[in-house]
């Protein structure tokens, strides 16, 4: 009997097919609609916003939004601000991470069971927000970039995980061998484990850097002077509390140009800030799927 003949589907399986797109793609919808709103209303003249003219594409086309961005007088040194906190917050989360997983990977590290019981005690029970709070202004952190990257300079979960996947990716063959060779175990992290690591580092780094780039309540407890605000504490006192004024914006004549400029500023801000993390994550997405799925296998 020949093998080579395609497999009819029932009538059952193609309804099931059909329903499954049809969620999808609502699903879909859902999804990327605001998206779409927002990128158009950006676009957009303040007065077609304010009518509810904007559905689906720019009306009135206009670079107005963007030009209220860069010229407010937080929005450069915000952003600036946000790098920073990003870039260095996420070197020293991912440093921390890998020095605290690999030593707990190993079967040969005595007290590891010890002190992972203390990184999970952590996770269940915490001292809560006045402590935190009192711990910070003990340090002399208070209104320093420091408040808001040291704080939070190890996750336990991202440190299970990747603990994880070195206990599934890296055999202790591999371990023995390179000591048989003479390799300490200096050498075996740089040499070895880390070029091997590459997936699970790119997992945690972007778990981290969108952190760091989404704070704001941290910000809001620690940090006074606007000097030192991220980006998403200057968006919030937008999009929250409304505070635009005419010290904020500049060439604004009247209050009725100001509420539009407003309106606009709110979503040009909204595609500013969202862009660079849309803009790192194709990079990195090919080791995403493979570093999650290995390092979050039970170990």
């Amino acid at each position: 009997m020949s093998m080579t003949g395609s497999i009819k589907e029932s009538a059952d399986d193609r309804l099931f097919t059909i329903l499954n797109y049809i969620i999808l793609f609502i699903f879909t919808i859902t999804i990327l609609y605001p998206l779409v709103y927002i990128v158009s209303a950006s676009f957009s003249s303040s007065t077609a916003v304010i009518s509810g003219k904007v559905w689906l594409y720019p009306v009135e086309p206009t670079l107005a939004g963007y030009e209220a961005v860069f010229k407010h007088r937080l929005i450069m040194s915000s952003f600036l601000n946000s790098v920073f906190y990003t870039v260095v917050g996420t070197t020293i989360n991912v440093l921390f991470t890998l020095i605290a997983a690999y030593p707990l990977s190993r079967k040969d590290f005595m007290p590891r069971n010890s002190i992972m019981a203390l990184f999970v005690f952590t996770m269940m029970f915490s001292g809560g927000l006045i402590p935190s709070y009192l711990v910070v202004k003990e340090l002399g952190m208070i209104d320093t970039r420091w408040s808001l990257i040291i704080p939070g300079a190890l996750a336990v979960m991202n440190m299970i995980i990747a603990r994880t996947y070195f206990q599934t990716t890296i055999p202790d063959e591999l371990l023995e061998a390179a000591q048989m060779d003479g390799c300490s175990d200096f050498t075996f992290v740089r040499k070895i484990v880390l070029p091997l690591s590459g997936p699970i580092i790119a997992v945690i780094s972007l778990f981290y850097a969108v952190g760091h780039w989404n704070q704001y309540f941290n910000a809001l407890l620690y940090v006074k002077h606007q000097e030192l605000y991220p980006i998403q504490l200057v968006l919030r006192d937008i999009l929250v509390q409304n505070e635009v004024d005419a010290s904020m914006i500049t060439d604004v004549a009247d209050q009725a140009a100001r509420d539009g400029l407003r309106e606009l500023l709110k979503f040009s801000l909204i595609v500013v800030s969202t862009l660079p993390v849309l803009i790192i994550y194709p990079f990195i997405q090919r080791h995403f799927v493979k570093g999650m799925m290995i390092g979050s296998l039970k170990g």
